[in-house]
């Protein structure tokens, strides 16, 4: 009783109806407001959706026309190209593991989203100062054939900042505007597994106009004006982000997420050779969690439950708290276990992340050697059949949101229609469509090659249409519908509470390692074929063979695919009480386990 009188008096007790108050730590971390009445759902995502559709303009606007800057303007070769464009999209996506530790932690998930937006606006401009400032600019004349290193470092310098702004952007902001939603009504759990939906659609629309006008701009005006108008642009949202401060709803950062994690580990090495209880019902939890939510026990990595085992040491009444290092809750160590669940889904998920990096490179190369006319005039940038992609995922989100989502929850009584899981191994045989068709279209384009120009019929582009490549962009989209949404819902849904920002970095560490594994991956086939005969990757593409690294690229998602399957059935999800008592438990089964 006493303790709980220090809690009211220090504003930190929580009211056992979440349906009525949530914390809004926007002044004094200890004022509240109506949930429902005046913050949260819609009417604060719009605002942070907004945001996301600015930054991946921006981002899509760069990341997709990278290969061509490096190719045409630094003057790179095909191989070291793909590389450093790996590189960068590999640091991209992981650097939001530690910008999603920190909010997590000590910042906050909205302060971390300003201090990264500043710094993504400061590479921006640096990027842009590159291309107007005399001294910075590759060449002088506009036919650039020996660029400048000083261009080459403050370019690469602007690059790695907007990654560095990416780090505390991406995580923050995708788990930001879940929180604004509350798994406790139902209602706003529904809306919920919508967000998830639209965010996407949002990022589609921003990859769209990246990939087309940001593009074009690009590659038939000027980088620079390119680049001015993605500056201004992330400027813009990020005021529009700012200004809907009023009607955001806040969580309160909880420290380091992996000292419990330490602690439980410590607590039951200590009780290694102590007896499991006969009940579960014996094992240690507080009766109420001053934050978050009670997780009920499960079966499986039980020698991880001793840490909750109560000794006989353990006196109660003259302790104020336990030790921690000793004896920790069954919520601590069920969280535990979430974060040691998901680590085999994140290993099988990687090669979805490898494929995801050819579409950024060898795609938009390919796409560079073939015709792109469309009428008797008009030329589209090579980058700009990534477009293809962003139709096929905005036409799979809309389909699966609108129309399957509604026939599935009355067939299987499912609030989401299907397992989460499930929706994600949906989504991972699309890559290996992808890539055999891929490799199909390949190989067709590398027999136009033989006969245009290796034999001198033809200079310059090649007769074959570029939009041969549709069909494999277009399935790889539908593919994300499900893979990469699915994703985000699961690592922001299945880790602990107070990770949910390093829950969507995660995710994305799973399309930032993917590059790097696609860069090994090169490094790796090109030795290899290079000591048997002749290299599958040449000086450039018509030099060649990467029909055969897609047959490499589909026959490992389909290896992986049977993998993800069987440990996908096996999976055990989120299990959370719907009230203090440890037998009034649901099973997450990826439907109700979201908050």
């Amino acid at each position: 009783m006493e303790l709980e009188m220090q809690k009211k008096n220090r504003g930190e007790n929580r009211e056992d109806d979440r349906e009525k108050w949530v914390y809004d730590s926007s002044s004094d971390h200890k004022g509240r407001v109506p949930l429902r009445a005046s913050t949260g759902v819609w009417k604060a995502s719009f605002f942070i959706i907004a945001i996301e559709f600015g930054e991946r303009l921006t981002y899509f606007g760069i990341a997709t026309n990278l290969i061509s800057y490096l190719t045409r303007v630094i003057r790179q070769d095909l191989k070291t190209a793909a590389k450093n464009v790996n590189y960068w999209l590999g640091v991209t996506t992981m650097m939001p593991l530690l910008g999603g530790f920190l909010a997590d932690a000590y910042t906050g998930r909205f302060p971390m989203i300003l201090i990264s937006s500043i710094l993504y606006l400061m590479g921006l401009g640096l990027l842009t100062m590159s291309q107007f400032i005399p001294s910075l600019k590759p060449c002088i004349s506009k036919m650039c054939t020996n660029p400048g290193k000083v261009h080459e470092v403050v370019f690469f310098l602007a690059m790695y900042l907007i990654s560095l702004g990416t780090g505390g952007h991406k995580p923050c902001l995708e788990s930001f505007g879940a929180d604004q939603f509350d798994d406790d009504h139902e209602e706003e759990r529904k809306q919920k597994m919508s967000y998830f939906n639209w965010w996407n659609f949002a990022l589609c629309c921003g990859l769209f106009l990246g990939v087309t006008l940001i593009v074009y701009l690009q590659d038939y005006e000027s980088w620079g004006i390119a680049s001015l108008i993605l500056t201004v642009t992330m400027a813009v949202a990020i005021a529009i982000f700012y200004s809907g401060k009023p009607f955001y709803r806040y969580r309160m950062p909880e420290g380091s997420p992996l000292t419990p994690m330490l602690q439980v580990f410590v607590a039951a090495m200590r009780k290694r050779h102590v007896w499991h209880p006969s009940s579960p019902a014996l094992l240690y939890e507080v009766p109420k969690k001053a934050q978050g939510r009670l997780l009920c026990h499960t079966n499986n990595l039980r020698f991880l439950d001793k840490a909750a085992i109560i000794e006989g040491s353990e006196n109660f009444l003259t302790e104020k708290q336990p030790n921690p290092w000793r004896l920790a809750t069954v919520t601590q160590v069920e969280e535990m276990k979430l974060v040691i669940n998901i680590i085999p889904i994140w290993l099988t998920s990687l090669t979805f992340g490898v494929c995801m990096a050819q579409t950024t490179t060898f795609f938009v190369k390919q796409s560079a050697t073939m015709n792109r006319k469309i009428g008797d005039s008009f030329e589209i940038p090579p980058a700009s059949v990534h477009t293809l992609s962003a139709i096929g995922m905005i036409v799979s989100v809309t389909i699966y949101d609108k129309i399957l989502v509604p026939i599935l929850r009355r067939a299987t009584g499912n609030e989401r229609g299907i397992k989460i899981l499930q929706r994600v191994g949906i989504g991972m045989v699309f890559p290996v469509l992808s890539m055999a068709i891929a490799a199909l279209v390949e190989r067709k384009r590398l027999r136009v090659v033989e006969r245009e120009i290796i034999r001198g019929e033809r200079s310059g582009t090649l007769s074959m249409s570029a939009f041969w490549l549709a069909p494999q962009l277009v399935v790889f989209g539908i593919g994300d519908g499900f893979t990469l949404v699915g994703l985000q819902e699961y690592f922001y849904d299945q880790v602990p509470d107070s990770m949910r920002s390093l829950g969507i970095a995660f995710y994305l560490s799973v399309i930032g390692l993917g590059n790097f594994l696609s860069s090994f991956l090169i490094t790796v086939v090109d030795h290899i074929t290079k000591n048997t005969g002749t290299s599958w990757f040449g000086k450039d593409l018509n030099n060649s063979r990467l029909d055969n690294f897609y047959w490499l690229l589909a026959v490992l998602n389909g290896l992986n695919l049977c993998i993800f399957v069987l440990l996908a059935k096996r999976y055990k999800y989120k299990n959370v009480q719907r009230s203090v008592g440890m037998a009034d438990c649901y099973e997450g089964n990826g439907t109700r386990s979201m908050a």
